[in-house]
């Protein structure tokens, strides 16, 4: 896990070595243990370097293999990277380390853009190929890892973070309209292309983009998510399933120990990850470190799940650590929270995972973490009432958007708005497009590959990555998730939803983990917007940046602060919030 930056130029300039020098000091906290630039005429590389496998130097990065005529820079893990090793020798190739960063620059040099299928893991990576000038970009299946893009004239930079393109400078800062009304509606998540910002674009998951010396492109998806059936499906028991998704979900358990230094669990006290922790002890790990977070509690609810937590570490015998949080020390680390954002992100969690990851880190470097089973598993409350549904567009923007465009153009200023209703024609094209026949894997679909990818997996990344902190999603599990979605809708859907899952966890955990009723990241100081919280986002939306900027209506926000708990979200989600988290991010970037 690390940091990667760089620049293409197409005009036959040299690359700017010290924007990619800046770039790379930007993400210095997502590679605390070693840095390095290569500059070799129009190509540019950069990279900050979090040591997980292959701790020598030996594994440092950019990677240059001058036999293959390949320099590559590489962020996230290859989890069968030793698997491939042994394939590639047998092709012929000879390496001089052990790390699974080498081993993508030899499975591109044998594959191409073929070689991404072969890997299990998250990725993202860059390669230039010194004989044909080409540069490819990669990210992996699910968008674990991050790419972003800035492109300006006959220049491309890319990074791991939005903020360090911002540190190389020249990028068009302006809000981007379609991604304006994307944040506004899908709840702040923003699909690629789109970023907020006009001048930074990112990568699509699943995806390698082919760029030639002289600028020309072409993009190719190597995987997409298929939930057919076929007859062998129909005839499986409810008992085969289990069995089948216990067996792969211990694979993908299991994969994700592949590291040179230990492993430790965000443990919850929820089902996903009290499930991984329970996995872990039966494949016989000992001494296994995990870690609980919490809150005060705050009107009237509670700020943490330490009675389930704890109930799992003990069974278990983990090493376990708990860590509450005073009300005050959150809010005082919501500035850090909100700058640590590639992306405006509304979630209340936020702060949690950046408080959790910042103690983690002072004792591990890798974690495996429960997000995705939801999405794959069908495990939130809205999948039954889609599922029964007779027009799925309808019902799934009624339960899932924030605002419909008439009630966007009450809320943001007339100068801000987008010509067309963009996330209205993204969804409806996500769930009318062939490949799923059900109301539930339609919205599965959209879920995994849209709504997971840029909300979850990115509050994830950005959060344990800002204290250098690696964090490893099984339930996000390529083999896994294409097992999920052959899984028929009324097996995912028993139980409350995660019914398959439940029958897995049945044998592993105690009933009250299981039958509990479903729990979120608790930060209730947060939640309801009130107190300090409500004078910091006043401060924000009245200071003089929001007022030049002019994103949202006066009067809306007059509303908002006359009654902030009268304007939630079908998510139940604080319209407040949101509004003053864009602003607070923008101004963190100090846009």
């Amino acid at each position: 896990m690390c940091g990667l930056c760089g620049e293409l130029t197409f005009d036959g300039s040299a690359a700017d070595a010290g924007a990619v020098a800046r770039m790379a000091a930007r993400q210095a906290p997502r590679g605390p243990d070693g840095e390095g630039i290569v500059a070799k005429g129009r190509v540019a590389f950069g990279h900050r370097r979090l040591k997980i496998i292959d701790l020598s130097e030996r594994g440092a990065q950019p990677m240059s293999d001058p036999a293959l005529g390949l320099t590559l820079v590489f962020n996230g893990c290859i989890y069968n990277h030793r698997e491939l090793r042994r394939e590639l020798e047998t092709l012929g190739y000879r390496f001089f380390s052990d790390s699974d960063t080498e081993v993508v620059a030899k499975a591109w040099h044998a594959w191409g853009i073929e070689a991404p299928r072969r890997f299990h893991g998250m990725f993202a990576f860059v390669v230039h190929e010194r004989d044909s000038g080409r540069v490819a970009l990669c990210r992996d299946r699910f968008g674990i890892k991050p790419l972003y893009l800035a492109e300006k004239g006959k220049r491309l930079r890319f990074a791991s973070t939005l903020p360090a393109l911002l540190a190389a400078g020249d990028v068009d800062t302006s809000i981007d309209r379609a991604g304006l009304s994307y944040y506004m509606t899908l709840h702040a998540v923003v699909p690629p292309p789109h970023t907020i910002l006009t001048g930074v674009r990112k990568l699509p998951a699943a995806t390698v983009r082919l760029i030639e010396a002289d600028g020309s492109r072409q993009d190719h998806v190597y995987w997409q998510l298929s939930f057919g059936r076929d007859a062998d499906d129909a005839k499986a028991s409810d008992g085969e399933w289990a069995e089948r998704v216990g067996a792969a979900l211990r694979l993908a358990v299991d994969r994700r120990m592949v590291a040179d230094v230990p492993v430790g669990v965000l443990l919850s006290g929820g089902v996903d990850s009290s499930l991984i922790v329970g996995l872990l002890a039966q494949a016989g790990q000992s001494g296994l470190k995990t870690f609980s977070i919490g809150f005060e509690a705050a009107h009237g609810e509670a700020g943490d799940e330490f009675a389930y937590s704890d109930m799992v570490a003990e069974r278990f015998g983990t090493d376990h650590s708990k860590i509450t949080i005073p009300t005050g020390d959150m809010l005082a680390a919501l500035p850090a929270t909100i700058a640590a954002m590639s992306e405006p992100m509304v979630s209340y969690d936020n702060v949690g995972f950046f408080l959790l990851s910042k103690e983690v880190a002072r004792h591990l470097k890798v974690v495996q973490s429960g997000q995705g089973a939801d999405e794959v598993f069908a495990g939130y409350h809205w999948y039954p009432k889609l599922e029964a549904s007779n027009d799925i567009v309808a019902d799934y923007k009624a339960l899932f958007f924030d605002r419909d465009r008439g009630k966007l153009r009450r809320h943001v200023d007339g100068r801000w708005m987008s010509e067309e209703d963009e996330p209205a024609r993204f969804v409806e094209a996500c769930l009318r497009r062939p490949g799923a026949d059900t109301p539930l894997d339609r919205a599965l679909r959209i879920d995994t590959n849209v709504m997971l990818v840029d909300d979850p997996v990115k509050r994830v990344d950005n959060m344990t990555m800002a204290w250098g902190l690696e964090a490893r999603v099984p339930f996000l599990d390529h083999d896994l998730v294409e097992l999920a979605a052959r899984i028929p809708p009324r097996l995912k859907l028993k139980d409350g939803g995660k019914g398959v899952l439940k029958d897995v966890a049945r044998e592993v955990l105690p009933a009250e983990v299981i039958d509990r009723p479903k729990g979120y990241f608790p930060v209730p100081a947060l939640k309801y917007v009130s107190g300090p919280v409500l004078e910091m986002t006043r401060d924000a939306l009245t200071s003089q940046a929001a007022r030049e900027r002019g994103l949202f209506r006066s009067e809306y926000l007059d509303a908002l602060f006359a009654d902030p708990a009268g304007h939630i979200t079908p998510l139940r989600g604080s319209e407040l919030w949101q509004c003053a988290l864009l602003e607070l991010w923008l101004q963190a970037q100090e846009l």
